[in-house]
Protein backbone atom coordinates (compact mmCIF):
# COMPACT_ATOMS: atom_id res chain seq x y z
CA UNK A 1 0.00 0.00 0.00
CA UNK A 2 1.55 3.08 -1.05
CA UNK A 3 2.29 6.08 2.04
CA UNK A 4 0.28 9.03 1.42
CA UNK A 5 2.60 11.84 1.57
CA UNK A 6 2.56 14.41 4.69
CA UNK A 7 2.38 18.28 2.48
CA UNK A 8 4.17 20.85 4.08
CA UNK A 9 3.85 24.15 2.93
CA UNK A 10 5.65 27.09 4.19
CA UNK A 11 8.99 27.25 6.30
CA UNK A 12 6.28 27.32 9.67
CA UNK A 13 5.37 24.09 8.52
CA UNK A 14 8.57 22.73 8.36
CA UNK A 15 10.52 23.67 11.57
CA UNK A 16 7.41 22.09 13.19
CA UNK A 17 7.74 18.94 11.45
CA UNK A 18 11.99 18.79 11.84
CA UNK A 19 11.49 20.09 15.68
CA UNK A 20 9.21 17.34 16.68
CA UNK A 21 11.21 14.59 14.98
CA UNK A 22 14.52 12.78 14.95
CA UNK A 23 16.92 11.12 12.39
CA UNK A 24 15.35 10.69 9.15
CA UNK A 25 12.44 12.07 8.04
CA UNK A 26 10.15 10.15 5.87
CA UNK A 27 6.75 10.18 3.26
CA UNK A 28 6.96 14.37 3.24
CA UNK A 29 6.44 16.29 0.03
CA UNK A 30 7.71 19.82 0.81
CA UNK A 31 6.26 22.52 -1.05
CA UNK A 32 8.62 25.58 -1.83
CA UNK A 33 10.18 25.99 1.64
CA UNK A 34 13.41 28.10 1.54
CA UNK A 35 14.99 25.79 3.74
CA UNK A 36 18.62 27.78 3.77
CA UNK A 37 16.31 30.33 6.42
CA UNK A 38 15.68 26.85 8.68
CA UNK A 39 19.16 25.29 8.14
CA UNK A 40 19.91 24.52 11.33
CA UNK A 41 17.59 22.18 12.09
CA UNK A 42 16.97 21.08 8.46
CA UNK A 43 20.44 19.90 8.15
CA UNK A 44 20.19 17.68 11.44
CA UNK A 45 18.26 15.29 9.94
CA UNK A 46 18.17 13.00 6.70
CA UNK A 47 15.11 12.55 4.21
CA UNK A 48 14.02 9.35 2.67
CA UNK A 49 10.66 9.16 0.38
CA UNK A 50 10.03 12.14 0.33
CA UNK A 51 9.37 15.36 -2.48
CA UNK A 52 11.23 18.25 -2.49
CA UNK A 53 9.07 20.24 -4.60
CA UNK A 54 10.86 23.90 -5.63
CA UNK A 55 13.09 24.31 -2.65
CA UNK A 56 15.77 26.38 -2.12
CA UNK A 57 18.49 24.07 -0.07
CA UNK A 58 22.01 23.90 0.45
CA UNK A 59 24.68 22.12 -0.89
CA UNK A 60 24.76 20.42 2.62
CA UNK A 61 20.80 20.09 2.63
CA UNK A 62 20.90 18.15 -0.66
CA UNK A 63 23.68 15.73 0.78
CA UNK A 64 21.28 14.26 3.13
CA UNK A 65 18.53 13.65 0.51
CA UNK A 66 18.40 9.98 0.06
CA UNK A 67 18.17 8.27 -3.30
CA UNK A 68 14.81 7.72 -2.64
CA UNK A 69 13.20 11.22 -2.57
CA UNK A 70 13.12 13.50 -5.22
CA UNK A 71 14.06 16.98 -5.90
CA UNK A 72 12.39 18.89 -8.22
CA UNK A 73 13.54 22.72 -8.81
CA UNK A 74 12.24 26.27 -9.59
CA UNK A 75 12.85 26.37 -13.37
CA UNK A 76 14.16 29.90 -14.32
CA UNK A 77 11.24 31.56 -15.18
CA UNK A 78 9.39 34.46 -14.15
CA UNK A 79 6.85 32.64 -12.44
CA UNK A 80 7.15 29.88 -9.95
CA UNK A 81 6.69 26.30 -11.21
CA UNK A 82 5.94 25.31 -7.85
CA UNK A 83 3.77 27.09 -5.64
CA UNK A 84 2.47 25.98 -2.33
CA UNK A 85 -0.55 28.63 -2.02
CA UNK A 86 -3.26 30.53 -4.08
CA UNK A 87 -2.56 34.01 -5.68
CA UNK A 88 -4.40 37.22 -4.62
CA UNK A 89 -4.96 40.38 -5.39
CA UNK A 90 -1.17 41.63 -3.43
CA UNK A 91 1.01 38.31 -5.51
CA UNK A 92 -0.66 39.17 -8.61
CA UNK A 93 -0.57 42.84 -8.86
CA UNK A 94 2.82 42.89 -6.92
CA UNK A 95 3.99 46.67 -8.16
CA UNK A 96 0.80 48.41 -8.81
CA UNK A 97 0.32 52.24 -7.76
CA UNK A 98 -2.59 53.02 -6.88
CA UNK A 99 -3.95 56.41 -9.22
CA UNK A 100 -1.21 55.44 -11.72
CA UNK A 101 -3.02 52.89 -14.48
CA UNK A 102 0.71 53.08 -16.25
CA UNK A 103 2.09 50.92 -13.51
CA UNK A 104 -0.19 48.25 -14.32
CA UNK A 105 1.72 46.95 -17.18
CA UNK A 106 4.98 46.43 -14.72
CA UNK A 107 2.74 44.16 -11.78
CA UNK A 108 3.94 40.66 -11.33
CA UNK A 109 0.86 39.42 -13.60
CA UNK A 110 1.37 41.54 -16.39
CA UNK A 111 5.26 40.31 -16.45
CA UNK A 112 3.81 36.44 -16.79
CA UNK A 113 1.90 37.56 -19.53
CA UNK A 114 3.94 38.88 -21.58
CA UNK A 115 6.49 36.11 -20.98
CA UNK A 116 3.57 33.35 -21.98
CA UNK A 117 2.86 35.62 -24.67
CA UNK A 118 6.78 35.72 -26.08
CA UNK A 119 6.85 31.94 -25.75
CA UNK A 120 3.84 31.27 -27.17
CA UNK A 121 0.02 30.62 -26.27
CA UNK A 122 1.19 26.40 -27.18
CA UNK A 123 4.84 27.00 -26.21
CA UNK A 124 7.03 24.43 -28.01
CA UNK A 125 10.13 24.77 -25.68
CA UNK A 126 10.04 21.69 -23.21
CA UNK A 127 11.36 23.38 -20.53
CA UNK A 128 8.13 26.05 -20.62
CA UNK A 129 5.46 23.60 -21.25
CA UNK A 130 6.92 21.63 -18.16
CA UNK A 131 6.73 25.09 -16.09
CA UNK A 132 3.43 25.84 -17.40
CA UNK A 133 2.32 22.12 -16.00
CA UNK A 134 3.97 22.09 -12.91
CA UNK A 135 2.61 25.67 -12.14
CA UNK A 136 -0.82 24.34 -12.95
CA UNK A 137 -0.26 21.55 -11.19
CA UNK A 138 0.79 23.26 -7.70
CA UNK A 139 -3.06 25.53 -8.27
CA UNK A 140 -4.87 22.85 -8.51
CA UNK A 141 -2.97 21.41 -5.34
CA UNK A 142 -3.41 24.51 -3.33
CA UNK A 143 -7.12 25.23 -4.33
CA UNK A 144 -7.89 21.77 -3.59
CA UNK A 145 -6.11 22.53 -0.08
CA UNK A 146 -8.65 26.09 -0.09
CA UNK A 147 -11.75 24.13 -1.23
CA UNK A 148 -11.47 21.52 2.01
CA UNK A 149 -12.86 24.56 4.71
CA UNK A 150 -16.21 24.47 2.89
CA UNK A 151 -19.02 21.89 2.29
CA UNK A 152 -18.45 21.13 -1.16
CA UNK A 153 -22.61 21.46 -1.87
CA UNK A 154 -22.03 25.36 -0.69
CA UNK A 155 -19.66 25.95 -3.99
CA UNK A 156 -21.15 27.96 -6.14
CA UNK A 157 -20.09 29.19 -9.81
CA UNK A 158 -21.69 31.61 -11.51
CA UNK A 159 -21.14 32.01 -15.65
CA UNK A 160 -21.71 34.78 -18.02
CA UNK A 161 -20.51 37.40 -20.63
CA UNK A 162 -16.78 38.59 -20.16
CA UNK A 163 -18.02 42.11 -21.89
CA UNK A 164 -21.20 42.74 -19.30
CA UNK A 165 -20.59 46.05 -18.58
CA UNK A 166 -20.25 47.51 -15.15
CA UNK A 167 -23.93 50.23 -16.40
CA UNK A 168 -25.66 47.45 -17.13
CA UNK A 169 -28.23 46.25 -14.62
CA UNK A 170 -27.38 42.64 -14.79
CA UNK A 171 -24.03 43.68 -13.30
CA UNK A 172 -25.82 45.15 -10.17
CA UNK A 173 -28.16 41.60 -10.26
CA UNK A 174 -25.08 39.35 -10.13
CA UNK A 175 -23.75 41.74 -7.42
CA UNK A 176 -26.91 41.05 -5.03
CA UNK A 177 -27.69 37.50 -5.56
CA UNK A 178 -23.28 37.15 -4.82
CA UNK A 179 -23.43 39.36 -2.12
CA UNK A 180 -26.78 37.47 -0.42
CA UNK A 181 -25.29 33.92 -1.14
CA UNK A 182 -22.21 34.68 0.23
CA UNK A 183 -23.91 35.71 3.59
CA UNK A 184 -25.74 32.90 3.50
CA UNK A 185 -22.35 30.17 3.58
CA UNK A 186 -21.92 29.87 -0.25
CA UNK A 187 -18.76 29.84 -1.43
CA UNK A 188 -19.11 32.12 -4.58
CA UNK A 189 -16.89 30.88 -7.91
CA UNK A 190 -16.38 32.55 -10.65
CA UNK A 191 -13.74 32.58 -14.51
CA UNK A 192 -12.14 35.51 -12.40
CA UNK A 193 -12.20 37.46 -15.35
CA UNK A 194 -14.35 41.13 -16.16
CA UNK A 195 -17.99 41.27 -16.46
CA UNK A 196 -20.38 38.96 -15.03
CA UNK A 197 -16.93 37.43 -13.55
CA UNK A 198 -16.14 40.91 -12.04
CA UNK A 199 -19.73 41.42 -10.55
CA UNK A 200 -19.39 38.09 -8.82
CA UNK A 201 -17.09 38.59 -6.08
CA UNK A 202 -17.89 42.27 -5.78
CA UNK A 203 -21.01 41.13 -4.03
CA UNK A 204 -19.04 38.77 -2.17
CA UNK A 205 -16.79 41.77 -1.25
CA UNK A 206 -19.44 43.46 -0.32
CA UNK A 207 -21.25 40.64 1.55
CA UNK A 208 -21.92 42.02 4.96
CA UNK A 209 -22.49 45.79 4.35
CA UNK A 210 -25.61 47.92 2.97
CA UNK A 211 -27.11 47.47 -0.54
CA UNK A 212 -26.42 51.39 -0.78
CA UNK A 213 -23.12 50.10 -0.11
CA UNK A 214 -23.01 47.70 -2.92
CA UNK A 215 -24.56 50.28 -5.15
CA UNK A 216 -21.55 52.73 -3.85
CA UNK A 217 -19.23 50.63 -5.59
CA UNK A 218 -20.72 50.54 -8.61
CA UNK A 219 -20.90 53.89 -8.60
CA UNK A 220 -17.18 54.41 -8.30
CA UNK A 221 -16.54 52.16 -11.18
CA UNK A 222 -19.51 52.72 -13.54
CA UNK A 223 -17.34 55.96 -15.31
CA UNK A 224 -14.86 53.60 -16.83
CA UNK A 225 -17.86 50.31 -17.67
CA UNK A 226 -15.88 47.91 -19.73
CA UNK A 227 -12.23 46.80 -19.19
CA UNK A 228 -11.02 47.82 -22.30
CA UNK A 229 -11.19 51.61 -20.30
CA UNK A 230 -7.96 52.60 -19.37
CA UNK A 231 -9.33 53.37 -15.56
CA UNK A 232 -11.26 49.76 -15.35
CA UNK A 233 -8.63 48.79 -13.21
CA UNK A 234 -7.66 51.42 -10.70
CA UNK A 235 -11.44 52.16 -10.85
CA UNK A 236 -11.98 48.66 -8.63
CA UNK A 237 -8.34 48.86 -7.11
CA UNK A 238 -9.90 52.35 -5.59
CA UNK A 239 -12.90 50.26 -4.24
CA UNK A 240 -11.05 47.81 -2.69
CA UNK A 241 -8.66 50.70 -0.93
CA UNK A 242 -12.16 52.59 0.36
CA UNK A 243 -13.71 49.08 1.42
CA UNK A 244 -11.12 47.14 2.24
CA UNK A 245 -10.43 43.65 4.65
CA UNK A 246 -13.35 41.62 3.42
CA UNK A 247 -14.88 39.87 5.83
CA UNK A 248 -15.75 37.13 3.54
CA UNK A 249 -14.06 35.00 0.59
CA UNK A 250 -14.10 34.11 -2.99
CA UNK A 251 -12.41 32.51 -5.28
CA UNK A 252 -11.44 33.20 -8.97
CA UNK A 253 -10.51 31.27 -11.42
CA UNK A 254 -8.57 32.83 -14.40
CA UNK A 255 -6.04 32.42 -16.85
CA UNK A 256 -3.51 33.65 -18.84
CA UNK A 257 -5.03 32.31 -22.08
CA UNK A 258 -7.54 35.18 -21.38
CA UNK A 259 -4.93 37.47 -19.87
CA UNK A 260 -5.41 40.84 -22.21
CA UNK A 261 -8.56 40.76 -19.40
CA UNK A 262 -7.39 41.49 -16.31
CA UNK A 263 -8.37 39.16 -13.42
CA UNK A 264 -10.26 40.53 -11.15
CA UNK A 265 -8.39 42.07 -7.82
CA UNK A 266 -11.83 41.74 -5.74
CA UNK A 267 -11.33 37.31 -5.54
CA UNK A 268 -9.52 37.28 -2.17
CA UNK A 269 -8.03 33.95 -3.44
CA UNK A 270 -7.16 33.48 -7.03
CA UNK A 271 -6.19 30.24 -8.89
CA UNK A 272 -4.91 31.51 -12.36
CA UNK A 273 -3.84 28.83 -14.60
CA UNK A 274 -1.94 28.95 -17.98
CA UNK A 275 -4.21 25.91 -19.85
CA UNK A 276 -7.63 26.83 -20.15
CA UNK A 277 -8.89 23.61 -19.99
CA UNK A 278 -7.57 22.73 -16.51
CA UNK A 279 -9.43 25.91 -15.33
CA UNK A 280 -12.80 25.63 -17.37
CA UNK A 281 -13.15 22.25 -15.94
CA UNK A 282 -12.39 22.90 -12.60
CA UNK A 283 -15.11 25.86 -12.34
CA UNK A 284 -17.57 23.33 -12.96
CA UNK A 285 -16.47 20.26 -11.35
CA UNK A 286 -15.94 22.03 -7.78
CA UNK A 287 -19.72 23.74 -8.20
CA UNK A 288 -21.37 20.96 -6.48
CA UNK A 289 -23.92 23.58 -5.00
CA UNK A 290 -24.67 24.69 -8.26
CA UNK A 291 -24.41 27.24 -11.22
CA UNK A 292 -25.80 30.21 -12.21
CA UNK A 293 -25.86 31.37 -15.45
CA UNK A 294 -26.03 34.97 -16.58
CA UNK A 295 -26.30 36.15 -20.20
CA UNK A 296 -23.53 35.47 -22.07
CA UNK A 297 -22.58 33.82 -25.50
CA UNK A 298 -20.49 31.32 -27.16
CA UNK A 299 -18.14 29.86 -23.85
CA UNK A 300 -21.44 30.30 -21.79
CA UNK A 301 -23.10 28.36 -24.23
CA UNK A 302 -20.00 25.54 -24.20
CA UNK A 303 -19.86 25.81 -20.16
CA UNK A 304 -24.10 25.28 -20.18
CA UNK A 305 -23.68 21.96 -21.92
CA UNK A 306 -21.11 20.77 -20.29
CA UNK A 307 -22.53 21.16 -16.69
CA UNK A 308 -25.47 19.33 -18.06
CA UNK A 309 -23.29 16.38 -18.78
CA UNK A 310 -22.31 15.89 -15.76
CA UNK A 311 -25.38 16.13 -14.08
CA UNK A 312 -26.79 14.03 -16.99
CA UNK A 313 -24.34 11.62 -15.47
CA UNK A 314 -24.57 12.00 -11.67
CA UNK A 315 -20.66 12.48 -12.63
CA UNK A 316 -19.65 13.27 -8.27
CA UNK A 317 -23.00 10.90 -7.16
CA UNK A 318 -25.57 13.87 -7.23
CA UNK A 319 -27.20 16.37 -9.80
CA UNK A 320 -26.63 20.55 -8.84
CA UNK A 321 -28.93 22.95 -9.93
CA UNK A 322 -28.99 24.59 -13.21
CA UNK A 323 -30.09 28.43 -12.42
CA UNK A 324 -30.88 30.76 -15.68
CA UNK A 325 -31.26 34.32 -14.73
CA UNK A 326 -33.24 36.57 -17.15
CA UNK A 327 -35.83 34.63 -18.56
CA UNK A 328 -36.20 36.90 -21.74
CA UNK A 329 -32.79 36.18 -22.40
CA UNK A 330 -32.51 32.47 -22.02
CA UNK A 331 -35.85 32.06 -23.80
CA UNK A 332 -36.05 34.37 -26.79
CA UNK A 333 -32.41 35.97 -27.10
CA UNK A 334 -30.73 32.80 -26.75
CA UNK A 335 -33.73 29.75 -26.59
CA UNK A 336 -31.60 27.27 -24.67
CA UNK A 337 -33.96 26.92 -21.50
CA UNK A 338 -36.65 25.77 -23.75
CA UNK A 339 -33.94 23.50 -25.70
CA UNK A 340 -32.79 22.06 -22.47
CA UNK A 341 -36.76 21.42 -21.44
CA UNK A 342 -37.29 19.78 -25.12
CA UNK A 343 -34.01 17.49 -24.33
CA UNK A 344 -35.25 16.42 -20.78
CA UNK A 345 -38.81 16.05 -22.35
CA UNK A 346 -37.39 13.44 -24.90
CA UNK A 347 -34.98 11.47 -21.77
CA UNK A 348 -31.85 13.18 -23.86
CA UNK A 349 -31.36 14.45 -20.63
CA UNK A 350 -31.59 13.14 -17.44
CA UNK A 351 -31.12 14.37 -13.26
CA UNK A 352 -31.03 18.16 -14.76
CA UNK A 353 -32.84 20.28 -11.94
CA UNK A 354 -33.42 23.62 -14.24
CA UNK A 355 -34.72 26.85 -13.31
CA UNK A 356 -35.28 30.18 -14.46
CA UNK A 357 -35.45 33.54 -12.55
CA UNK A 358 -35.64 37.34 -12.99
CA UNK A 359 -35.17 38.63 -9.76
CA UNK A 360 -32.18 37.67 -7.50
CA UNK A 361 -34.00 36.83 -4.91
CA UNK A 362 -35.46 34.06 -6.82
CA UNK A 363 -32.14 32.83 -7.58
CA UNK A 364 -30.38 32.66 -4.34
CA UNK A 365 -33.72 30.71 -2.95
CA UNK A 366 -32.93 27.97 -5.73
CA UNK A 367 -29.51 27.88 -4.48
CA UNK A 368 -30.31 27.82 -0.93
CA UNK A 369 -32.99 25.37 -1.38
CA UNK A 370 -30.69 22.54 -2.40
CA UNK A 371 -27.90 23.36 -0.19
CA UNK A 372 -29.87 23.67 2.76
CA UNK A 373 -32.11 20.52 2.06
CA UNK A 374 -28.75 18.60 1.59
CA UNK A 375 -27.32 19.89 5.22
Amino acid sequence: MTNHLLEIENEAQALSLLKTHEGVIRNVAFQDIDFTQIAEEAENHTYSDCLFLGCEMSSKMLELIGKSSSVFPQLNKPFKSFRSELYNADTLYEGYELGNPNSFESTFDQRVYKHYIENGKEASDISETLARSMHDHSISDAMGDFLKNFDERKVVSVMGGHGLKRTDPAFRQVAIISKKLTESGILMVSGGGPGAMEATHLGAWMAGRSEAELDETISMMSPWPSYTDELWFDSVMQVRHRFPNPKYVSLGVPTYLYGHEPSTPLATHIAKYFTNAIREDDILTIAKGGVIYSPGSAGTLQEIFQDAVQNHYLSFGYSSPMVFLNKDFWTNEMPIFPLLEHLVGKNKYKNLLLSLCDEPDEVAKAILDFSNQNC
